[in-house]
């Protein structure tokens, strides 16, 4: 019995163990929103990168050197960085994040000598260079606490091989007996000073233009848009990944979410500089926000009401209105509709689509009385979503697909209502579509920083999720873009 209770225990450790990684799979979060950055997209920021580091290396200041040696006293002053030669590389550092690394470069300086030697005085320009400059940089990338994208951590090495100066004037041979000291002190400082410059480069300055980056932002007056990264960014070899939370929230109970059970976007290609994959749920969860905020809401009457609508309407109901009370028939008619679920999207290689179940009344509005209902309908309606991005936000264009009523009443009903049913959807067509598309234009932001559009975007359907393909442009230097956002 003991040893049947034992082989009993270990049974049911060895399925728990077993069931572990399955469990913690069932618990992880999947992505509604992906972004990968590709090598050709590295590409482009490489130059930008470069650029960057050549201004900030230039606006080094060095401080003031001044030195004796026996009857000879020197000073140097307003050390300026005239010229950058560098050699540079961006790469994907596998785990960590970016290697920016400059290899075998020159930077050329200028600055003013003043020399004592006995009673003899000179001064004058001397130019400089330091060259076998060796910068090894690397950008550490993670999420931080609000799941938005940080340089955590900058690991830089520095070096220069060598200092030439170029010493004339009266005193040339004079100069050439303290030049040791003076290429000596300058490389020590050149080399102290060009790491903390990108330090400060990386963890103040393009972490602040990371900032400008949504990931908790307001999209409009109902809902919001949560673009928080769910882990630290994947690195590899050739690409970026980064995976967000993709979820759209009311902003009147933003702890009323709809639960994500959505295929998690998987993202091939490489040939474009960046791809976006957004999932079902992306859309989905738009979709539950607007619905729980009471947008999908409609009353149509009075000089809303299209008069061959108003007249079919009275038309099929007049027998409805004579036995109800023959005096209300020159009464207002109204329709009002309200979506009754939350509208679902379905994507398929095929295209996307979004399916709306919606209930609709038909009332009598008689001046100083009470509304009198005439009919009760079920709407059942689809239509066509074509995605698309302008600059970088991610915009719908909306097309009736199909379109049906069925009383909720009688059968019988329903069969009287076929002939509203190529007036209504006309309706939709002609007065819903365009107010709905007019405000889908808009597009929502997607999460890339200030200054940075995408172009030559491409859009592919899959099952469960979008894809989507772009070339980055950049609208300013980089530099300019984080001066902009302080």
């Amino acid at each position: 019995m003991f040893l049947l209770s034992c082989n009993m225990g270990l049974y049911r450790m060895a399925i728990f163990i077993f069931l572990l990684p399955h469990m913690a799979q069932m618990t992880e979060i999947s992505p509604g929103f992906k972004i990968r950055i590709t090598s050709r997209g590295l590409e482009l920021l490489k130059h930008e990168t470069q650029k960057f580091v050549e201004q900030e290396l230039g606006d080094i200041t060095m401080p003031e050197m001044h030195g004796k040696k026996g009857n000879l006293q020197y000073s140097i002053t307003d050390i300026k960085i005239t010229e950058l030669n560098l050699t540079a590389d961006l790469s994907f550092q596998p785990v960590d994040g970016l290697l920016f690394d400059v290899q075998n470069s020159s930077i050329t300086l200028n600055f003013q000598r003043r020399v004592i030697y006995w009673l003899i005085q000179d001064v004058g320009a001397i130019n400089a260079s330091a060259e076998g400059v060796y910068i090894n940089t690397t950008l550490h990338l993670a999420k931080d606490e609000e799941g938005r994208l940080k340089i955590a951590n900058v690991s830089c090495d520095a070096s220069i091989a060598k200092m030439r100066a170029k010493f004339g004037g009266t005193f040339g041979r004079v100069y050439d007996f303290v030049a040791t000291f003076l290429k000596t002190g300058m490389r020590f400082i050149l080399n102290r000073q060009i790491c903390p410059a990108l330090n400060h480069a990386g963890l103040v300055l393009i972490n602040q233009l990371l900032e400008t980056i949504p990931v908790r932002a307001k999209v409009d007056y109902y809902v919001g848009i949560d673009y928080s990264l769910l882990s630290d960014p994947v690195v590899s070899g050739t690409s970026l990944d980064m995976d967000f939370r993709g979820m759209f929230y009311n902003l009147q109970n933003k702890d009323d979410i709809l639960e994500n059970y959505s295929v998690n976007p998987v993202l091939n290609e490489y040939n474009r500089m960046i791809y976006m994959a957004l999932s079902e749920y992306f859309f989905d969860s738009g979709l539950y926000s607007y619905f729980k905020g009471g947008v999908f809401r409609m009353h149509i009457a009075n000089e809303r009401m299209p008069k061959d609508l108003e007249m079919l309407l009275r038309t099929t109901y007049f027998g409805a209105i004579m036995l109800l009370n023959p005096a209300l028939m020159d009464a207002p008619i109204s329709l009002e509709m309200e979506v009754t679920s939350a509208p679902k999207s379905t994507i398929k290689p095929s295209g996307a689509t979004a399916t709306v179940h919606a209930g609709v009344r038909v009332l009598l509005v008689p001046p100083g009385k009470s509304p009198v209902q005439l009919s009760s309908m079920t709407m059942e309606s689809k239509f066509n979503a074509k995605v698309y991005m302008k600059e970088k936000r991610l915009a719908i264009q909306l097309d009736l697909r199909r379109f049906k009523i069925f009383s909720n009443q009688s059968a019988l009903e329903s069969l009287a209502l076929i002939p509203l049913q190529g007036p209504l959807k006309a309706l939709l067509q002609v007065t819903i579509v365009p107010m709905l598309n007019n405000y889908t234009k808009k597009g929502v932001q997607i999460p890339l920083p200030d200054g940075i559009d995408l172009i030559e975007d491409m859009v592919e359907y899959h099952d469960g999720y979008i894809t989507i393909g772009a070339n980055l442009h950049f609208r300013s230097g980089l530099k300019e873009l984080i001066e902009k956002t302080s």
